[in-house]
């Protein structure tokens, strides 16, 4: 211990207590800036968004305090010998609290965007490079947290007849209650989340495409309003109307410039907004379309105005329900459905109350319950629900046989 060089430990304690202030003034601004939510109404600056995964941010700032604590236990241990290390633990936590922790979270609520613009500068290339260690770590923890998992409800993977008193006891109010519009008076317990179209399934512009994918996509899309982003949807820059650029179509003429010019701001969404007040906020801020993220900024989806009105008055045409392609009817009374139909559509279509709290899709409420992707034919029982997996494609359920066990199919 005599020999330890102080000067430089000193130094590189006083150095990763810096380093650490920054990376918590970075996701504090991050924060901040999520929560006044700028770029919401029409003209507005867009919300800074960090440029690098915020789990690097995570695995960087935790790797200097630990350094720090370590550092400083040494220290301690050589100027107060067997007091050192009760000495030391306190001494770092009273620095890490302080001058890493407090200061720089009340430095970032004050100037949010100088902060975030200084670290996206600064740490965007190291904290990208950084990411496979922090997915991989990421991962660990997700799988730790698989045992804990909420199940979908009570699954049996055989076909014989079970008892289902408890399901009936859980679902005969819910079952009693007329399917479909829920009124506007039940929105305040619906939240955007509920409803948004999830992120693997909107149609949006990839600025890296080449031009001509591009106009090509906009000929076959059927949408009126289009995200524009970067590689990926994190990355969303803009929304397109498709209707200002139409007459460049056919021609071919479109470039990538009157693309953007077309384009006006993102309106970013919480994830946890109220149909009712969403409903007001399209309204206030004459928007259609509203870019649906968590609380840590990530695009979990999107959702629009129509979204909601359909959640008030119903699908807007009866023939929609009857004629989904997603959704086959058979002689029956069973019904062949495609694992990426929505939970909430497939609820509203036929009048069924399957679980719509977790998972979004079909695919999910199948995958969850078995917690696994089923490789063979599996049978299994969600509630008053019964549902025999038919098909599996490129890592998913793709077509399953369903029906509602109070209405019995017909033998043959």
């Amino acid at each position: 211990m005599d020999n330890l060089p102080l000067e430089p430990m000193l130094a590189v304690a006083a150095l990763l207590v810096l380093w650490s202030a920054l990376f918590t003034a970075i996701e504090a601004a991050q924060h901040h800036l999520l929560a006044l939510r700028p770029g919401t109404r029409q003209g507005d600056k867009a919300a800074a968004r960090l440029s690098f995964p915020r789990n690097s941010l995570i695995l960087c700032n935790t790797l200097c305090r630990a350094v720090v604590v370590i550092l400083c236990t040494l220290l301690a241990i050589y100027a107060w010998a067997e007091n050192g290390p009760w000495l030391g633990w306190l001494i770092s936590s009273a620095l890490l609290l302080v001058l890493a922790d407090y200061l720089p979270r009340t430095l970032a609520t004050r100037y949010p965007h100088a902060v975030l613009g200084f670290g996206n500068t600064l740490l965007g290339i190291p904290l990208k490079i950084l990411y496979p260690l922090a997915w991989l770590l990421n991962g660990i923890s997700l799988l730790l947290l698989r045992p804990f998992a909420r199940k979908s409800g009570v699954v049996k993977n055989s076909d014989e007849p079970q008892p289902d008193h408890a399901d009936e006891q859980a679902t005969d109010d819910s079952e009693d209650r007329a399917p479909g519009m829920p009124g506007i008076h039940a929105l305040d317990n619906i939240t955007v989340n509920d409803i948004l179209v999830p992120r693997s399934e909107v149609d949006g512009i990839n600025l890296d495409d080449p031009i001509e994918d591009i106009i090509e996509q906009l000929r076959t899309s059927q949408r009126t309003r289009l995200p524009v982003f970067h590689s990926d949807i994190n990355q969303v820059e803009a929304v397109l109307n498709t209707r200002q650029i139409q007459h460049l179509l056919p021609d071919a003429s479109l470039t990538k410039d009157a693309l953007l010019a077309a384009c006006h701001e993102p309106y970013f969404v919480p994830e946890s907004t109220p149909l009712q007040l969403q409903l007001l906020n399209f309204h206030k801020q004459q928007r259609r379309l509203g870019m649906v993220v968590d609380e840590y900024g990530e695009v979990l989806g999107i959702v629009t105005l129509e979204d909601i009105l359909e959640e008030i008055v119903g699908e807007f045409e009866s023939e929609q329900s009857l004629d989904n392609p997603l959704i086959q009817a058979q002689p029956d009374g069973r019904y062949v459905i495609d694992g990426a139909v929505s939970i909430r559509e497939l609820n509203k279509c036929l009048g069924w109350h399957l679980p719509s709290d977790g998972p979004k899709t079909l695919n999910g409420l199948v995958t969850e319950a078995l917690e696994t992707i089923p490789d063979c034919a599996v049978c299994l029982k969600i509630g008053r629900y019964r549902l025999e997996i038919l098909e599996t494609e490129d890592n998913r359920v793709s077509k399953v046989l369903i029906w509602h066990i109070g209405s019995a199919p017909i033998a043959n």
